[in-house]
């Protein structure tokens, strides 16, 4: 089977240290910034950055439906920090005007683990990440306060639900592009491919 071709949201975020995960975890990645561009990939990443500001650009560059109707049909999607807040149903405390991507039954609460001077690596065990525990990298995270009876929670932290899986949607509250580790998105990787060989059944 050929590679999957995955694209990273590239209107604001850590975009680069994404591609160059997924390209690592042995995926063709691209950056998305036009509808055109998001109907070509196998799956989709959304980056860490400002989630309101993402909202904002997703919305002004033609973007936000595209990427709903996207995620409704199957699309993999995976979103870190910002990119989980992107995902969620609901957040508690949204900016005025801020809007989601939704595909993941969740609520999420934005900058709960405090701000960008209380940034924090810990080590977080994921359910479906094999060896040992993922460093995880903490930047003015949100957390999940609750979830959907659809959703699967993969992992906590300090009482706190950080890693979630609803589907072919996978959400971190956390930055595992930023450590050099690239298994979470190995794990996002073979989603896709199994997405791929699913549809091609």
């Amino acid at each position: 089977m050929s590679t999957p071709v995955i694209g990273v949201l590239a209107l604001q975020g850590d975009v680069r240290e994404h591609l160059v995960a997924l390209a690592a975890a042995d995926a063709v990645a691209r950056p998305v910034r036009r509808p055109e561009e998001l109907a070509e990939v196998d799956g989709l990443v959304v980056p860490g950055g400002e989630s309101t500001t993402i909202s904002k650009l997703a919305v002004l560059f033609g973007l936000m439906e595209p990427l709903r109707a996207r995620v409704r049909a199957g699309l993999p999607v995976y979103g870190t920090c910002a990119g989980m807040i992107m995902l969620a149903g609901k957040i508690l405390d949204p900016r005025s005007g801020q809007e989601t991507i939704g595909g993941i039954d969740m609520i999420v609460r934005r900058n709960a683990f405090g701000r960008q001077n209380e940034s924090f690596e810990a080590q977080v065990d994921v359910k479906g990440v094999g060896g040992d525990p993922v460093e995880g990298l903490f930047i003015r995270a949100p957390w999940v306060e609750s979830v959907g009876v659809q959703a699967e929670v993969l992992a906590e932290h300090g009482g706190h639900i950080v890693a979630v899986r609803q589907g072919n949607a996978l959400a971190t509250s956390f930055h595992p592009e930023l450590t050099g580790d690239h298994r979470v998105h190995g794990l996002f990787v073979d989603m896709v491919r199994a997405d791929r060989t699913a549809g091609s059944l």
